[in-house]
C-alpha cells in the first residue's frame, strides 16, 4: 500500500485466538476513538462471545494500521452454512454490527479494510447484518469494488438521552400522567435501586437471569438464556465493560429482597439496556417494571451526555408510550465481481426467509423474536428497551 507523512499503511487478518486476546489495549483505544462504535465492538464483549460460542479456525478479524498504530478493525468470522460467508463477530446475541475505524484517520482505515476484505473474500460472501444507518460500515459498503447489496434489516427504537421527567414531558397530558402516576406507586412502594460494583458482578448477572427464568416461567423462555455458556459470556464481558466504565448491573430492592435487575450497555454516543429479569410478584403489587427500569437507565444516559438511549431491537407497541423515533438497521451484502451470482443467490435465500417469518408473523401476531419478546405483553411483563 502508498505511504505518507503518517507512516506505512498496512493490512493484516488475525485467525488465531491468543492474537486477538492480545490486541485488548489497542482495540480499546480504537474503539474509543470510532464515533460510530457500539458495545458490540468492544474487545470484552467480542473476546468473551468467542470463548463461549467461537468455532476454531474460523477467526477472521481485519486489522488495518498506519505506522504500526492500529486505526480500523472489522470482527468478522467464517460461516460455512447456508454457504461461505464471513460474517460479523457476536451472532445473534449482539444488537448492532460495524466496523471500527479512527475517527482521525477514517479515510485510510476504510481503504485500508476494503482491501484487505477483498482478500479475505476471495471465495465468500460477505453478509453484515443489523448495521446503524450512521455505522461506519456504510462507508465501507460505498468504497467497495465489486457486488454489493443493502436492504432493511431490524426496526430499533430511539429516545434522547434526557432523564425520565424531560422524556415524560414530550409526552401527551393524559399519557405523561400515566407515567408519573407509575413511577409514583414504585416510589411508595419503596423500592431501592444498587448498581453493582466489579466484585458483586457475577452474583448480579446469576441473579438477573434467575429472575430472567422466573419472569418467563411457563411462557417459553429464550433457550439460550438458559445456556452455561451465555451466563459465562454476560459474566466475563460485564465485569470487564463494568470495570472501564462501559455497562452497570443493576437490582431492585424490595423490603430488602431483590426483585429485578438489567444490565445495561454504553458508549460515548449511545446507550441501551440489554437484559433484564423480574420477579412476577411485581405484577400483584402494579409495579410497571419497564418504567422502573427506564427511569435508571435514562438517569445514566442523561447524566452522561450519551447522545441518543437506544430501546435496541424490536417496535413493540409498549415502547410506542414514551414516543422513540423508529430507526431501522440495515444488512450489507458484499462479493468480488467474479462472486456476483454467490451473492445473488444469498439475496434469494434472504428473501425466502424473510417472506417465511412474515407468514408466521401475520399468523400469529404474538408469535415470540428470537430474543423471547413478545408482542402486546403489557409493560410490567414485557421486554424492557430492547431487553429479552
Amino acid at each position: 500500500m502508498n505511504t505518507d507523512r503518517h507512516g506505512r499503511l498496512t493490512v493484516t487478518l488475525c485467525r488465531d485466538l491468543p492474537d486477538f486476546a492480545d490486541l485488548a489495549a489497542e482495540w480499546d483505544a480504537l474503539h474509543r476513538r470510532c464515533p460510530t462504535a457500539t458495545p458490540f465492538q468492544s474487545h470484552a464483549w467480542l473476546h468473551s462471545w468467542w470463548l463461549s460460542y467461537g468455532v476454531p479456525g474460523r477467526l477472521r478479524v481485519l486489522l488495518a494500521r498506519r505506522g504500526g498504530r492500529l486505526i480500523g478493525a472489522a470482527p468478522l468470522m467464517l460461516a460455512h452454512r447456508p454457504m461461505p460467508l464471513l460474517v460479523p463477530m457476536g451472532g445473534a446475541i449482539s444488537d448492532f454490527f460495524d466496523i471500527l475505524v479512527d475517527g482521525e484517520d477514517t479515510r485510510a482505515a476504510v481503504t485500508a479494510l476494503e482491501r484487505g476484505l477483498h482478500r479475505a473474500a476471495a471465495h465468500t460472501v460477505v453478509d453484515l447484518r443489523e448495521v446503524r444507518p450512521d455505522a461506519s460500515a456504510h462507508l465501507l459498503f460505498e468504497a467497495w469494488g465489486g457486488a454489493r447489496s443493502s436492504r432493511a434489516d431490524s426496526t430499533c427504537m430511539e429516545l434522547p438521552a434526557e432523564p425520565v421527567d424531560a422524556l415524560i414531558g414530550r409526552m401527551t397530558g393524559s399519557r405523561a400522567q400515566r407515567a408519573r402516576a407509575k413511577l409514583r406507586r414504585i416510589d411508595a412502594l419503596g423500592i431501592e435501586c444498587r448498581t453493582a460494583p466489579v466484585h458483586r458482578v457475577a452474583g448480579a448477572v446469576g441473579t438477573l437471569l434467575r429472575l430472567h427464568e422466573l419472569q418467563w416461567l411457563g411462557r417459553g423462555v429464550n433457550p439460550e438464556h438458559l445456556r452455561p455458556r451465555f451466563c459465562a459470556h454476560l459474566v466475563r464481558s460485564t465485569r470487564r465493560m463494568v470495570r472501564d466504565g462501559d455497562a452497570s448491573v443493576r437490582e431492585f430492592l424490595l423490603d430488602g429482597e431483590v426483585v429485578a435487575a438489567d444490565l445495561s450497555f454504553r458508549t460515548a454516543r449511545l446507550t441501551g439496556g440489554y437484559l433484564y429479569g423480574a420477579d412476577p410478584r411485581l405484577r400483584e403489587t402494579k409495579v410497571d417494571v419497564s418504567a422502573m427500569l427506564l427511569r435508571e437507565i435514562a438517569r445514566e444516559a442523561g447524566g452522561a451526555d450519551r447522545g441518543v438511549l437506544s430501546l435496541l431491537r424490536g417496535s413493540e407497541q409498549y415502547k410506542n408510550h414514551w414516543g422513540p423515533v423508529p430507526v431501522v438497521n440495515r444488512r450489507l451484502m458484499l462479493a468480488r465481481p467474479g462472486l456476483e451470482p454467490l451473492l445473488r443467490l444469498r439475496e434469494t435465500q434472504v428473501d425466502v426467509r424473510d417472506r417465511a417469518a412474515e407468514t408466521v408473523r401475520s399468523r400469529f401476531p404474538a408469535a415470540r423474536d428470537w430474543r423471547g419478546r413478545l408482542s402486546g405483553l403489557p409493560a410490567a411483563g414485557a421486554a424492557f428497551i430492547g431487553l429479552s
